[in-house]
């Protein structure tokens, strides 16, 4: 980097990933800082995508500075989406609970951030609850391998209530204090260039992406491009969905107008004409290879289609991650159409075109024509708006549609010691049950040698000449046992039942 070039670099906001366990109280904290309620619009009480937040903070130095919050997902469905988070983020902020302590998803979280290379400060929330113990909670984060400082470690960490507002102001100090020390940099003068984060349809402006600027200056009349979505920059919005002349170093944008969807974790960048961003894609489309298909389900396994609509990409991205996880050696779910917006009579025909096809639409709706295709197909959609209900119910279908596979199961095992006589294809035989039980009118398998001759079943028992229903263990018996092979002393035999699983 010359000189000249490093003039031009300034100071740059610093973009933070608030993550952590569910319920900890991630939207609480942004909530308070914000002061806007998100969590009462939340379906379930959960973050559903990631959220992009733009907020000044007034430091010990009466200095206004900004910081850009990304509200990241709790629940475990959202992994992807939690580590994209990271991904984008300068430094994180892990909440964990002064009352529950650490969780999976504490520990999922930080992996995510280290993973990232992310630094990261601690902030142990809810302290004004009558069970909250800080100090447990720091022994309890020491136990997970999260050192704070004072607590034997150099992570910074501060306690506060995102009820009361205890403690944000030294939260928000602590987040400059880090990013100040990242010395995070950028250049206004460069064409704009950062991260797509969240992506949607709507119906009246088109397809809308929300991303982050990571370096240079975006600007209306420009032309934004990701991979191969391409967007003329004629409404361009800040995260209040206010229309803005043009944006820069870490703001949250939402670029309107985009060709196709752009690919949510993809960067973006700017050019000043049209023709420049055709040429940006010709090389990316040449250095690109071309997608392998998707592998073929293996054989003897039962494929259920699956048709997803979901509000934005970040959603169906989660969702995507819940089916593969159904996956099992009898049944694949596979999906065969997804997108935004609401669910349409394409996604309905192609649900007919494939027989016992899902429909599945998440925080979104039917349009009115393709319900009505649905009720002449009688082809059931099912809409959820929290993402644990839909997991529950394609957990339930997959256990639906699941075959059933016969499997013998050994019930008892015997030596022949003696054999009496044959008629046809009865004998009578006399022989010890070395394990399990043998019954009346029970299969059994012929063994000689450790190798199977044949099969039968046993017609009649006896122990101590009286007629049976079963003998045990060490118990020695008689039998007339129904078979073609010729039992022989020596013989073993083996008894089994039919049993579907």
């Amino acid at each position: 980097m010359n000189h000249e070039k490093d003039k031009k670099q300034t100071k740059r906001p610093p973009v933070v990933a608030i993550m952590g366990h569910i319920d900890h109280g991630k939207s609480a904290l942004l909530d308070y800082i914000r002061k806007t309620n998100v969590v009462e619009k939340e379906a379930g009480g959960i973050t559903q995508h990631v959220g992009a937040y733009e907020v000044v903070h007034t430091g010990k130095d009466n200095l206004e500075e900004k910081i850009t919050f990304l509200d990241t997902p709790g629940h475990e469905a959202f992994t992807a989406i939690r580590q994209r988070g990271a991904d984008v983020g300068d430094l994180g902020v892990l909440v964990v609970s002064a009352e529950d302590g650490v969780k999976p998803q504490t520990l999922e979280a930080l992996q995510c951030m280290k993973g990232a290379d992310l630094p990261f400060v601690v902030a142990i929330n809810k302290i004004d609850k009558p069970g909250a113990d800080i100090n447990r909670t720091k022994q309890d984060l020491a136990e997970n391998e999260i050192f704070l400082e004072g607590y034997g470690g150099k992570i910074p960490w501060t306690a506060i209530s995102a009820k009361t507002g205890e403690g944000i102001p030294e939260l928000l100090d602590l987040i400059l204090l880090v990013a100040e020390l990242e010395e995070l940099k950028g250049n206004v003068n460069s064409p704009g260039e950062g991260i797509i984060i969240e992506g949607h349809l709507d119906a009246k402006k088109g397809i809308v992406a929300t991303a982050v600027i990571k370096n240079g200056t975006v600007r209306k009349s420009e032309f934004a491009l990701s991979g191969n979505s391409l967007s003329p920059l004629r409404i361009l919005e800040n995260f209040l969905g206010k229309p803005i002349e043009e944006a820069t170093l870490s703001s949250p944008i939402r670029i309107i107008g985009w060709d196709s969807m752009p690919k949510v974790g993809d960067r973006f960048k700017c050019f000043s004409t049209k023709k420049e961003a055709r040429e940006a894609m010709s090389a990316i489309e040449k250095e690109t290879p071309q997608a392998l298909e998707q592998a073929e389900s293996p054989e003897n396994t039962v494929v259920i289609p699956v048709v997803i609509k979901a509000d934005v990409t970040g959603s169906l991205e989660a969702i995507r991650h819940e089916i593969e996880k159904l996956r099992s050696e009898k049944v694949v779910p596979k999906i065969i159409l997804s997108g935004t917006g609401s669910i349409s009579e394409n996604d309905i025909k192609t649900a007919g075109i494939n027989g016992n096809a899902l429909v599945i639409g998440f925080h979104t709706k039917i349009d009115s024509p393709a319900e009505n295709l649905a009720m002449r197909l009688n082809i059931p959609v099912h809409t959820f708006d929290v993402i644990y209900k839909l997991t529950e119910w394609l957990q339930g279908v997959v256990v639906e549609r699941t075959p059933s596979v016969d499997v013998e199961e050994e019930s008892g095992k015997a030596k022949i010691l003696k054999t009496f006589s044959k008629t046809r294809d009865k004998q009578i035989v006399g022989g010890r049950v070395e394990n399990g039980v043998l019954e009346s009118g029970s299969s059994v398998k012929i063994m000689r040698r450790d190798s199977e001759v044949g099969r039968g079943r046993i017609r009649e028992l006896q122990k101590q000449k009286q007629k049976t229903g079963s003998v045990s263990e060490s118990e020695e018996f008689g039998a007339m046992i129904e078979s073609k092979i010729e039992i022989a002393p020596g013989d073993r035999i083996e008894a089994f039942v039919i049993v579907q699983k």
